[in-house]
């Protein structure tokens, strides 16, 4: 029980969680170092951190990012390698048949306005940058269905330019780790570029992203299991006791696989399809279809 009343921030001693008193308010010097501090150990808790979409070009990663808009990685993954045996470049995407396209990528939710841009920014790619994925945030977002956080995606894993992404979990961490206090992506953002240097932010946000897919969930996340809770000013939102915290552990820290199909071979669990096997038997395709 004392646990759950009182931790300390290894980086200034302060109270975090129910004290029963405010705590002394930390300077932005103080926040700085303990968010740099804990990039640090996000960094030795997930080394193998990574984009969980399925991809082997810009292209692909594009198309996957747009379909990863209000479902899971693993849904995308399961739906894109039929998508992408029938149309492999934006030159073909561009002349789909948005029905015939709809249906593919229906299990992926919103399919409509989904196919509307996936053709209307092939049809840009075709028409304004000769078939190929721009390399510039400028030029990005002018695409149809793409916004800052997608274009960041694919800067920073298919061109290796440094980008912050803000989806569902940075922001939700951001917010819980003190960093900022907004709700507007593009504001935190900017709040957390001046905090870290720019050669840390890809891998800041992949980090981030990963603590909350599997340890700082939205509904209850685990503190009680949670290697930088003494980092955390949010500790005690969520599950405080140990063994309890434990069980609410997903994918790999709770002994299954990721999300993707073809994880990189450094990645600790197995691929996603070991929870379908049907998947590696080739029939990826007809998983997409099936809803």
């Amino acid at each position: 029980m004392a646990e759950s009343k009182v931790r300390t921030t290894a980086s200034a001693g302060k109270p975090v969680g129910k004290t029963g008193g405010a705590p002394k308010p930390e300077s932005r010097l103080a926040m700085v170092r303990r968010a740099r501090r804990i990039n640090r150990e996000l960094a030795e808790l997930y080394p193998y951190a990574h984009p969980e979409l399925d991809f082997d070009n810009p292209f692909q990663l594009l198309v996957a990012t747009v379909l990863s808009a209000q479902t899971t990685d693993l849904r995308v993954n399961q739906t894109t390698p039929a998508l992408f045996a029938k149309y492999p470049s934006p030159e073909d995407m561009a002349a789909a048949n948005p029905a015939e396209l709809e249906e593919i990528i229906r299990p992926t939710g919103f399919f409509r306005n989904k196919a509307k841009s996936l053709i209307g920014l092939s049809i840009a790619l075709r028409d304004e940058f000769d078939g190929e994925v721009p390399g510039r945030l400028a030029d990005l977002v002018t695409l149809p269905g793409v916004g800052r956080k997608t274009a960041n995606v694919v800067l920073g894993n298919a061109f290796g330019v440094p980008g912050i992404t803000v989806d569902t979990h940075f922001g939700r961490l951001a917010r819980r780790f003190g960093w900022t206090t907004d709700e507007d992506p593009v504001k935190v953002e900017a709040a957390v570029a001046e905090i870290f240097p720019k050669s840390e932010w890809t891998m800041l946000s992949h980090r981030v992203v990963f603590h909350g897919r599997r340890i700082c969930h939205s509904r209850k996340p685990a503190c009680g299991a949670c290697p930088i809770a003494p980092l955390c000013p949010s500790y005690g939102e969520g599950e405080t006791d140990p063994e309890k915290a434990k069980k609410l552990l997903k994918y790999e820290m709770g002994g299954q696989p990721g999300q993707r199909l073809r994880p990189p071979a450094d990645f600790p669990g197995e691929a996603a399809a070991r929870a379908d096997a049907a998947a590696h038997h080739g029939e990826v395709a007809d998983l997409a279809v099936a809803e």
